[in-house]
């Protein structure tokens, strides 16, 4: 199987070219210098970047991977969620597409595509999936943060999720009370590594509840108080380099140690974690240390795959395609769906396992 896979969720533009679970091609076209003056992406802006980039940077994916739009099988494009007007763009020209060539389409659920990410291995195709089953995923961005029980393949269920701000909006909104460029995570990261995380003592909020949920507000509100009542701290290079390594110590505290006691409770013997925040050093260190003190397997999207991208889009609608041939829809039916939940089916779709 041959696909071409569209992603415009938010703020990149996206293209692969899928063939057999390789990814053939993947091209990303960033938007962060264009939303960086306004602290945060702005959705009108983002839509029509993406109708500017989404025809060249398809053309480069298929260039690419040397692939004709006539050896095209199957297209697929993110159906949420995300901003509306930003999916439209590019689910509705994966329509399109679908069609003129008369394809199978199919709408991914842009969580579910992060959920599976950390099996992609690009070339060689994806590592054995079902070797690794059960196991507990986090899922961590910008927009999201939460915890999957996924029993098996195409199987999941939604522990716990985010009440408030998700993990990379804390960061990224402490980052701009700060006075740090956008997007703040990197930033704080890199500085953090000079830093002392035990510098400063902030919250970790619902750590150690008996739920699965999270929540980063009254951390972001007690690092605002902090600054208040601190000014003029984070001119200075050390303690500022101090401040963000404590600040990323408490985030990263909490993902560990919720997702270990979630991988506890169920008595999996994997995890995994995935989207932007995973590309987090720390998160990543203080991930693989907990599992192996616990004898855990501990599977992390490549840091390429882990911001939004096409080929996470392509590789799990062929597997979608390859388990249940009649998944897709008619290219005409359908529209984008920017609150799907990751438990939810989308209309006409069996739910995930059925």
């Amino acid at each position: 199987m041959t696909l071409l896979a569209l992603e415009t969720s938010c703020d990149e533009t996206s293209a692969a070219v899928i063939h057999n679970g390789r990814i053939l091609a993947n091209v990303v076209a960033s938007q962060i210098s264009l939303h960086a003056e306004y602290g945060g992406v702005v959705p009108e802006l983002a839509a029509r970047e993406h109708l500017h980039n989404l025809m060249p940077v398809a053309q480069t994916a298929l260039r690419e991977a040397d692939v004709s739009v006539s050896q095209l099988e199957a297209i697929a494009a993110t159906r949420g969620p995300g901003l509306p007007n930003a999916l439209l763009t590019g689910f509705k020209a994966a329509q399109a597409m679908a069609f003129a060539l008369s394809k199978p389409f199919l709408g991914i659920n842009h969580h579910e595509a992060h959920l599976y990410s950390p099996w992609i291995s690009g070339t060689p195709p994806a590592a054995d999936f079902a070797a690794f089953q059960p196991n507990v995923s986090l899922i961590v961005s910008g927009g999201h943060t939460m915890l999957v029980h996924v029993a098996g393949e195409l199987q999941h269920r939604v522990l716990g999720s985010t009440l408030d701000d998700a993990a990379g909006e804390c960061f990224d909104k402490t980052g701009k009370l700060i006075g740090l460029p956008y997007p703040a995570g990197p930033v704080i990261d890199r500085l953090a590594e000079t830093g002392n995380p035990k510098a400063y003592d902030f919250p970790r909020p619902l750590m150690n509840d008996a739920n699965d949920d999270f929540s980063f507000s009254g951390l972001k509100t007690s690092i605002r108080y902090f600054l208040r009542d601190h000014p003029g701290l984070a001119d200075d290079p050390q303690q500022l380099r101090d401040l963000c390594a404590s600040v990323q110590a408490a985030i990263v505290e909490v993902l560990v140690t919720k997702t270990l006691k979630a991988a506890k409770r169920l008595t999996v013997r994997c995890v995994t974690a995935s989207g932007g925040v995973t590309c987090n050093s720390a998160l990543r260190r203080q991930l693989a240390a907990a599992c192996a003190r616990n004898h855990l397997t501990l599977r992390l999207a490549e840091k390429n795959l882990c911001t939004d991208n096409a080929a996470m889009i392509g590789i799990l609608a062929e597997r979608i395609l390859r388990q249940r041939p009649h998944a897709g829809f008619q290219p005409d039916d359908g529209d984008v769906l920017p609150n799907w939940s990751l438990d939810e089916a989308p209309p006409g779709i069996s739910a995930p396992g059925g």
